[in-house]
């Protein structure tokens, strides 16, 4: 892997020779790339806990596993895919693309930078870790809800909390680094509404990152004192009060569901204009959407919580308000299907990423609108229902917006062409597998299916075998995914400067040797 990015070396103290380049790097592309291949690892790892769920799930009756190593499994995939697989590559598209789009010859903080990669795959090792220790993985769900968490945890949980500890730090440190980056290093002339969205979603993302990564470190935190210290926080029997739990965790965790998609709404709002050979239908509505899904994305966050038994008026409060959220979003999707309106459209590989994201998203938006109404939340709470709604936002939304854009900016990355027939191939079996997978959990969730349960009742069987079936074409597809990649690195047609006319600031010509930096001047500020 060392010799693939040797181009873009440009250490100030000469190229390191092999390994310790990658240890010691200080180079955003170099980073970049780790954090990718890190979380490309870390979705292997939690794809295949996913394998170990629907198979279990493939018929009724306990076949494969325990109950107990289903429920640490559950809680593993939820973790690890969340804080290992989607936010570190974010993080690693933020720090190939944000320095390029802006001009900055690299991050502001490049130490801080190396830091907060490496001591990720630490924070993950301890977590796996506890897989092969006495009392086993974490098996209280990826909520991690008290007292389950506390009273009645196996031993493990404090290698699960000072994992998440080391994680939350590097997540705090990324976004510091993005901050100070975007605000301080943007080219002479652009002003903050030039720059590329994708530039301005992750702003808003890092922001919404320091103000809630402090407070998952508080919840757990809390728990560590609940569990060794004596204190009661979430124990009634000492005053404490297990919802207030809930309360401080989905402080943390609604915002944290906006932070795994906004900077896939800045991919997509790269790609749709490029295939439409159009500029972005409203880009300062697009900015201020955005803002405004980050703001609101503070004041919802019991939606999750309306079975606790809140007052009338908390429920009616949370459930306007959740509502609120569908007009910012709406407005993107709006604007995107404008854009591609009377364009002069193209479905090359990330084009298809990106339209299949415009549609399965807003089918995850729909029945995001549906668990948001309180009375038939009652319902669907705890059911497969959920399950199916946050997948469709999760995997056809932050998921297809990580690999439209690995498409999109390979060629810009290595210099090589990717093969756009295996491209359609992997984005095919990915859409129908995905599909196969979750929508049928609509259906047994409104049935009355419960989350997290390794049996299930006997009518529920034939949509469970369509789901298994869809979870292991969808699984298995990644690893064309994988052979994509590797084979564009290595051996792949050099890319040319026609490979996308692109609209976003990013010229598409491969430099040889790298300069600082690959900005060119947007039409508008010429």
């Amino acid at each position: 892997m060392s010799a693939v990015l040797e181009t873009h070396n440009h250490d100030h103290h000469g190229p390191a020779k092999g390994l310790m380049r990658w240890v010691f790097t200080t180079n955003h592309k170099d980073i970049g790339t780790l954090y990718l291949w890190f979380s490309f690892t870390m979705f292997l790892v939690g794809g295949c806990m996913a394998m170990v769920i629907r198979a279990e799930l493939f018929q009724p009756g306990l076949q494969i596993v325990r109950p107990e190593f289903f429920n640490q499994m559950t809680t593993m995939h939820g973790l690890i895919m969340v804080f290992g697989a989607v936010m570190p590559a974010f993080v690693g598209l933020a720090n190939w693309l944000v320095p390029m789009m802006i001009g900055a010859p690299d991050m502001a903080l490049p130490r801080l930078n190396n830091l907060s990669f490496w001591i990720l795959p630490f924070a993950f090792l301890l977590l796996l870790s506890t897989l092969f220790m006495e009392g086993g993985a974490p098996n209280f769900g990826w909520t991690f809800y008290a007292p389950l968490s506390t009273t009645y945890a196996p031993k493990t949980v404090t290698f699960f909390i000072f994992g998440v500890h080391i994680m939350g730090a590097s997540s705090i440190m990324g976004a510091i680094n993005i901050i100070a980056t975007i605000l301080n290093l943007r080219a002479p002339g652009m002003t903050l509404m030039k720059m590329p969205l994708f530039v301005w979603t992750w702003l808003i993302t890092a922001y919404l990152l320091i103000a809630v990564m402090p407070v998952l470190a508080g919840v757990v935190t809390m728990m560590l004192m609940d569990i060794h210290f004596g204190t009661s926080f979430f124990s009634a029997a000492g005053g404490g009060d297990p919802v207030l739990f809930q309360h401080v965790f989905w402080f943390f965790g609604h915002p944290e569901v906006y932070i795994m998609i906004l900077p896939a709404f800045g991919v997509v709002s790269q790609i749709i204009p490029t295939f439409s050979r159009k500029r972005l239908f409203g880009y300062t509505s697009m900015v201020y959407a955005t803002a405004s899904i980050a703001f609101l994305s503070f004041i919802v966050w019991a939606h999750h919580m309306f079975t606790v038994g809140m007052p009338l008026a908390g429920e009616l409060f949370f459930m306007y308000a959740t509502m609120l959220i569908a007009v910012p979003t709406g407005v993107k999707v709006f604007n995107w299907v404008t854009t591609m309106f009377r364009g002069s459209l193209s479905f090359e590989t990330p084009m298809l990423f990106a339209v299949s994201f415009v549609v399965l998203f807003t089918i995850g938006g729909f029945s995001g609108l549906m668990l948001a109404i309180a009375p038939a939340d009652f319902q669907y709470h705890d059911t497969y229902f959920v399950v199916a709604h946050f997948h469709y936002v999760l995997v056809p939304g932050a998921i297809f917006g990580i690999m439209g854009a690995v498409y999109y900016w390979l060629p810009k990355w290595c210099g090589n062409m990717y093969n756009e027939t295996l491209g359609k191939v992997h984005f095919w079996l990915s859409f129908i597998g995905m599909n196969l997978a979750f929508f049928p959990m609509h259906f047994v969730g409104l049935a009355g299916m419960p989350r997290r349960i390794p049996d299930y009742a006997l009518q529920f069987a034939d949509f469970n075998r369509i789901s298994s079936v869809g979870a292991f074409m969808f699984g298995a597809t990644q690893l064309l995914f994988l052979y994509i990649v590797i084979n564009t690195i290595r051996s792949g047609k050099p890319a040319t400067a026609q490979v996308w006319e692109g609209t976003d600031g990013l010229e598409w010509t491969i430099p040889s040797p790298a300069p600082y930096h690959t900005f060119t001047t947007p039409p508008e500020v010429k």
